[in-house]
């Protein structure tokens, strides 16, 4: 029999920080091989969402899920362990290391020779740049090379937190084809933070927008495409 998808999900979640609530009464599922949006304004939350999900923010109320385990009280290592991938805006990559030595640090036991060519096949670029320095990589490069470094984990869910951010726009086009493809043809869950609202839409099956920590729309993306004055509430100058 078929095993059943992995699945992130939140119930009546509340967090933020040193007791302050950023995020409240979230609720929501992804599984292996779907897609979620966030969307919503500086501040909304979004952010402080993927890091609730990692053990980075505090959990005031709610349960966290993982896999059909209670994750709520784990360490950061454990999720990733048990498959969550976090790439966050800041491009956290090892400057010091060649691009193929940043790759390996991410393999979580896994086998270099059967990683490897997997990631440079999203990423052929990358495998281009294998002996570069990190130093010596372009923004959107480092980008790149984050996100195959918690590829190569092999998470089940991959939270992105504004990968696009300062991109060229062709670089843009690059990057969110190769996630596309990784989700396509690995069947990897994404959870996907992006201010280009249009990118979301059109990547995500079903889309969150928060407001003011709340989620004010939760539903399918084709759905959300037809309500302007949501958007233009939520969203207003951020939309594309």
């Amino acid at each position: 029999m078929p095993s059943t998808p992995i699945e992130l999900r939140f119930d009546d979640v509340t967090t933020g920080y040193a007791g302050v609530p950023v995020v409240e009464h979230l609720s929501f599922r992804v599984r292996e091989g779907e897609r979620l949006g966030l969307i919503g304004r500086n501040g909304a939350g979004k952010t402080t969402t993927l890091a609730t999900a990692m053990g980075l923010a505090d959990l005031m109320k709610g349960r966290v899920h993982f896999g059909g385990h209670d994750i709520s009280g784990a360490s950061t290592f454990a999720r990733a362990r048990a498959g969550l991938g976090y790439v966050p805006q800041s491009r956290d990559i090892f400057p010091s290391l060649t691009v193929e030595e940043n790759l390996l640090s991410g393999l979580q036991g896994r086998s270099a020779a059967t990683a490897l060519p997997e990631v440079y096949a999203l990423f052929p670029r990358l495998k281009e740049r294998r002996r570069n320095g990190g130093t010596q990589l372009s923004g959107g490069e480092q980008q790149m090379l984050s996100v195959a470094r918690a590829l190569v984990g092999q998470p089940r869910i991959l939270l992105l937190d504004e990968p696009l951010e300062g991109l060229a726009p062709m670089v843009r086009e690059e990057l969110m084809d190769a996630i596309v493809r990784m989700s396509d043809q690995l069947g990897v869950g994404c959870v996907l933070v992006e201010q280009h609202v249009d990118v979301v839409l059109d990547f995500s099956t079903d889309v969150i927008v928060l407001e003011r920590g709340l989620a004010a729309y939760s539903g399918p993306a084709v759905a959300l495409r037809q309500e302007e004055e949501l958007l233009n509430r939520t969203i207003g100058i951020q939309k594309c």
